[in-house]
């Protein structure tokens, strides 16, 4: 049985953070990111005002930008580990830890995207325009699209072009 979030329905901070973690895991992977990054950006962004989550410190990238070295900024939501770039004060007010350590490692968990999006749209009171868009998208294509009224079936392999055989007639 499938369990929807109602609005009513308190989130915990927990459960939030195991969406994040969906939602990161199932975004690096995923042929159009960013929209996944966004709502983790936003999220994590909510969760630090609200004193949710901690900035811990800067570690340098193991993906540099065009051979160019640059810091991320750690965050702690939990006890999951997440990284975003970081801000122009995270640099003046955060210990830069070196390298990407081997001890911020998150725990296993088992989400479906679907349920870790709903958590995270219902906690950052996100409207998925992108469904609208795709409906609307989908219509104009049906429109656009010529359609046959009769199925005419492919005659493909089943005749012998030039003709080999000669078949008797009656009119010859």
């Amino acid at each position: 049985m499938k369990r929807r979030i109602t609005l009513k329905e308190q989130i915990t901070t927990m459960e939030i953070a195991k969406a994040l973690f969906t939602i990161n895991k199932h975004a690096k992977t995923a042929l159009e990111p960013q929209h996944l990054y966004f709502i983790k950006k936003k999220t994590i962004e909510k969760l630090l005002d609200e004193g949710n989550a901690k900035k811990i410190g800067l570690h340098f990238s193991n993906n540099p930008k065009l051979s160019n070295q640059h810091s991320i900024l750690l965050i702690q939501v939990e006890n999951y580990y997440f990284h975003l770039p970081p801000k122009k004060e995270d640099f003046k007010t955060l210990e830069h830890l070196g390298s990407l350590d081997d001890h911020y490692r998150n725990p296993r968990t088992k989400m479906s995207l679907s349920r870790a999006k709903n958590i995270i749209y219902q906690y950052i009171e996100w409207n998925d325009p992108s469904t609208n868009r795709r409906n609307d998208t989908n219509k104009k294509r049906m429109r656009n699209k010529k359609h046959s009224s009769f199925y005419i079936p492919s005659s493909l392999g089943k005749m012998e072009w030039p003709p080999t055989k000669k078949f008797p007639s009656k009119y010859n």
